[in-house]
């Protein structure tokens, strides 16, 4: 074999084909391959079954230089899978995309935020396209179309299921791509073709800076499939994409039963997927050589630490806290702060709240609120969904009803990436990239009046003391009070509007000799949310778009 080149941070491939003939190869062989970076770190990382007799390696590393490696086969007899040894070398990336040019994710040394392979943080952002892998998103122009979209709005991360979908019984011909299913309907073994077609998916999310969170199946798939299969499930995702600036998501609703199983059944089922899960995510940490960040995703008003018998196996927890509009706000706060307490403590995100547009409602102003709700209380990004989008409904071709006979809506994904939340929400990414956002920390005294226990819609407010102040401002709520100014810190105010990132400058603050500052308007500009944000760093833009005669300032 030739000795492959590769280029920092991407994939880079190769085959071997087995001089033995098996009968079940997916089944009777494994190939592992053992490599050595430049530094003298060892990684061990699976090799995967791409049909007849052939296995295909993907490696990438942030390390540039010469790198050595060896394959180890279960069946030790054949010459051409075991103990192939070799050499690669990995050199420099020159180009602008942050994921080949800052590295893959990863969790910091203090386990409080992500960031990139080199220590730059990393925003996450994303977009759920459970159903993405499926031939109803056509490839490659529907699926190019939607990914620019996403794109263009700031989007760092897309959420897919590896084929073993959600709302659906294993099978239904709604979750088939083109080359079918993922697994035989026996599921003896896998269809390499069916990955074949997600790979080209995954590869084209990257290539336009796109981080992929893999969820491998639905909690309940354990219902039809045996722990080892779905073991041989995740080892496949993990050779095919561990290679991919990824994040390994282990199950959708980890200890959701299957919607029609009998109710007598269903805690009977929720036990066995909480034992296995936790088997199985202990099992996906043992073969995860590239060191990808893990993760679980939980039923509703849950966190994915709940879903497993043992937390330390995550890397970052992710909510799950409803789609019951204003009813799941409290849920949404309260999850994250049990969340974010717990010790000890990893990065937490809200992985699934309230799809723009289900049931036609939470439209943006929902969306926008819970956006700023996380990203003010601890969470270290956040994830977006619209409903048209999760199923990928077709114009004329809506994904139809659950198993439960209740459909989610219908408006297609063409409609659906329109809806104003995903722009606003890029919008408010926007903003806090101007800031050190990772160390922002909550802090309800700063501002008066505060949410609490008795009103959870009143101003909140997050920052770093004596730099930044940011404050969610609610509607229908009069001036607020900045209190507790620090002596001797000179800020600048200004309020940021959430909708279309214009800004209205208020100029130096001036508190009172008890460190409190008033906001010069008795009412926003305009009847809707805003931010207010106080910097001593000048991380105001100067784009003011905003008349503010419209409102007359009270000082």
């Amino acid at each position: 074999m030739s000795q492959p080149i590769g280029i920092q941070n991407r994939v880079m491939e190769w085959m071997l084909t087995s001089v033995l003939t098996y009968d079940d190869p997916f089944n009777e062989i494994e190939l592992d391959v053992v490599f050595t970076d430049p530094t003298g770190r060892e990684l061990r990382v699976p090799a995967f079954w791409s049909g007849n007799q052939t296995w295909r390696i993907r490696y990438a590393s942030h390390v540039i230089g010469m790198h050595q490696f060896c394959t180890i086969c279960s069946d030790e007899s054949n010459d051409a899978l075991h103990g192939q040894k070799g050499e690669l070398e990995v050199r420099p990336y020159q180009g602008d995309n942050v994921l080949f040019k800052h590295g893959p994710i990863c969790v910091n040394s203090e386990q409080v935020r992500l960031e990139h392979a080199d220590g730059t943080p990393f925003f996450w952002l994303a977009d759920t396209w459970w159903m993405a892998f499926c031939q109803r998103l056509h490839w490659p122009g529907d699926f190019q179309s939607l990914l620019n979209n996403r794109v263009e709005k700031g989007f760092s991360v897309i959420q897919i299921v590896a084929g073993l979908f959600p709302d659906m019984a294993a099978f239904d011909e709604r979750g088939a791509n083109e080359a079918g299913f993922p697994w035989e309907k026996d599921f003896a073994r896998i269809n390499p073709a069916y990955f074949d077609m997600a790979d080209m998916r995954v590869d084209r999310l990257v290539e336009s800076g796109m981080s992929v969170c893999v969820v491998g199946a639905w909690g309940y798939y354990l219902k039809w499939m045996t722990v080892e299969q779905m073991r041989k499930h995740w080892r496949n995702i993990v050779a095919r994409w561990g290679a991919y600036p990824v994040t390994w998501c282990l199950a959708g609703e980890t200890l959701l039963p299957y919607y029609m199983s009998p109710a007598d059944e269903k805690p009977k089922e929720e036990a066995h997927q909480k034992k296995a899960w936790t088997e199985l995510t202990s099992y996906v940490c043992s073969i995860n050589g590239f060191d990808r960040p893990v993760t679980i995703h939980p039923t509703a008003q849950l966190s994915g630490s709940d879903q497993i018998e043992d937390r330390t196996l995550l890397d970052f927890d992710m909510l799950q806290t409803g789609h019951s509009a204003m009813l799941s706000v409290a849920r949404c706060r309260d999850g994250l702060r049990s969340a974010c307490s717990k010790q000890p403590r990893i990065p937490v995100l809200n992985g699934e709240i309230c799809y723009e547009g289900i049931g036609f409602s939470m439209m943006h102003d929902m969306q926008r609120l819970y956006f700023w709700i996380c990203m003010l209380n601890g969470a270290c990004g956040h994830s977006y969904g619209a409903n048209g989008i999760w199923q990928m409904n077709g114009i004329g071709q809506p994904y139809g009803p659950s198993p439960h006979g209740m459909t989610w809506g219908n408006r297609p994904w063409i409609e659906a990436m329109e809806l104003e939340g995903s722009t606003h929400l890029g919008i408010g990414k926007r903003l806090l990239e101007r800031y050190e956002y990772w160390r922002f920390e909550p802090n309800p005294q700063w501002i008066d009046p505060h949410w609490d226990d008795d009103n959870i819609f009143l101003p909140f407010a997050a920052g770093i003391a004596g730099i930044v102040r940011v404050i969610y401002w609610n509607i229908g709520v009069p001036s607020p009070v900045m209190k507790q100014i620090e002596p001797g810190v000179q800020y600048y105010a200004y309020l940021y509007n959430p909708v279309d990132g214009s800004e209205v400058d208020m100029g130096e603050v001036e508190p009172d000799s008890k460190g409190d500052w008033h906001v010069p308007y008795e009412w926003p500009p305009f009847w809707q949310d805003w931010i207010i944000v106080l910097d001593t760093q000048g991380g105001r833009t100067g784009q003011v778009t905003v008349d503010s005669t419209a409102n007359v300032p009270t000082t």
